[in-house]
């Protein structure tokens, strides 16, 4: 099989990417970003583009199965109107691409509380992508909601102290349907995923991610 993926430098895209090259299934893998990863393998392709210009790479979006990965922080994008750009423009305009293009597969990493109705920006952001892919009609469509993620080697001071406060409420028996995740632990989840579900749409909310 061919694989695609976009947020391929974030954490758990790293991950997924390097899962992929090992993976058996295989054969292919295409990422898609804005600067060259440095990374080579046989079965790796790059794509270096410009994501304002889905159109002029359409033809490049073909494989078996998208794994959708990009999203950033409100502080990074440094407004919610670039993080809506990034979080939701992008993976929107890209899976229409994939559809377009016969990909009949698309695992996408969304967010606990996602809903396109919630007064959080961040979790209606999250929502309305799901709704979006979901009218695109892909044969096989995985929604992960994972919680907090544990980020190997993160500097972001305000993560830690909040991964660090959810975990010291677990250990009391509060919010487990936020227990945190490591980056790592997610990308193997993900990777097993278009195995172990057929097709139609299937909600992964962070109890099933657990068992998967």
């Amino acid at each position: 099989m061919k694989a695609l993926i976009i947020g391929a430098t974030g954490a758990t895209g790293k991950e997924l990417v390097n899962l992929l090259l090992q993976s058996n299934d295989y054969a292919e893998v295409s990422i898609f970003v804005r600067r060259s990863t440095g990374k080579s393998h046989p079965k790796l392709t790059e794509h270096i583009v410009n994501f304002s210009e889905i159109d002029s790479f359409k033809n490049l979006i073909t494989g078996d199965v998208l794994f959708s990965c990009l999203g950033t922080t409100l502080k990074d994008a440094g407004s919610k109107d670039n993080q809506w750009k990034i979080d939701f423009d992008i993976p929107a305009q890209f899976a229409a691409a994939a559809r377009e293009n016969h990909v009949n597969s698309l695992v996408l990493v969304s967010s606990y509380g996602a809903s396109s109705k919630s007064s959080v920006f961040y979790s209606m952001m999250k929502g309305k992508l799901e709704e979006n892919i979901q009218s695109l009609h892909f044969p096989q469509y995985i929604i992960f909601r994972p919680g907090p993620l544990i980020r190997e080697g993160s500097d972001r001071w305000a993560e830690k102290i909040s991964i660090k406060l959810i975990k010291a409420l677990n250990a009391i028996g509060l919010f487990h349907n936020l227990k945190p995740i490591s980056t790592a632990f997610l990308a193997a989840k993900l990777l097993k995923a278009p195995k172990e579900f057929s097709t139609g749409k299937v909600i992964l909310e962070l109890n099933e991610i657990l068992k998967l």
